[in-house]
């Protein structure tokens, strides 16, 4: 097997995430910005590690003031007609969170979605979509698609199980965080005022 430095796969990464970002058109990052300001409770969730990236979200809008809550947390409230889902799914169709992307979306909930195809299960409930482009290979097992995925490509094993989208993702979620601190005029002072202190 060819051999790496990790700072060259870092800056494949880089890379590739650069083009990812290229890719995502303007209107699907304004129509998700403009559903969280005008949310009035934001719920998040994912499976696997884009579970975790959901989870890192969660605590950035909190962060900005906004009322967020994870999914599946024994402190998240019952969700509401009119509250956003924000879900993080590379594929738009892992059964377990599509089936209470259902749930949410009979209840009436904005359901806005991450990922690398819209043309999903989920991404057919969704009021907006944002595409990470896809570099993995298809998945026909729904249950076991977050644990199984794989990478397309010259760099198989450069990022794997599915590593770039969730990365991507992270950034993109970072990125959005940035731009409602411009939009809502927040510094990073009242942040810090929010951030833990009893850890």
């Amino acid at each position: 097997m060819e051999s790496h430095r990790v700072q060259e796969m870092m800056q494949l990464m880089g890379s590739k995430i650069r083009l990812i970002a290229k890719a995502i058109p303007d209107e699907e990052v304004e129509t998700f910005l403009s559903e969280l300001l005008h949310a009035r409770r934001i719920y998040v969730m994912g499976a696997g590690r884009s579970g975790l990236v959901a989870k890192a979200f969660a605590m950035r809008l909190m962060h900005l003031g906004m009322q967020a809550y994870v999914v599946g947390e024994t402190i998240t409230p019952a969700l509401n007609k009119d509250d956003v889902m924000v879900i993080f799914s590379g594929s738009g169709k892992t059964k377990t969170i599509a089936d209470i992307a259902e749930t949410a979306h009979g209840i009436g909930a904005h359901i806005c979605l991450i990922t690398s195809n819209a043309d999903s299960r989920i991404g057919r409930l969704a009021t907006c979509n944002v595409i990470i482009q896809s570099f993995r290979d298809e998945v026909k097992d729904d249950a076991a698609e977050f644990e199984i995925r794989q990478m397309l490509g010259d760099h198989k094993s450069f990022a794997p199980l599915g590593t770039l989208f969730e990365t991507a993702s992270m950034v993109f979620a970072d990125a959005a965080i940035s731009r409602l601190m411009e939009i809502t005029k927040t510094d990073e002072s009242a942040l810090k005022n929010r951030h833990a202190n009893i850890e």
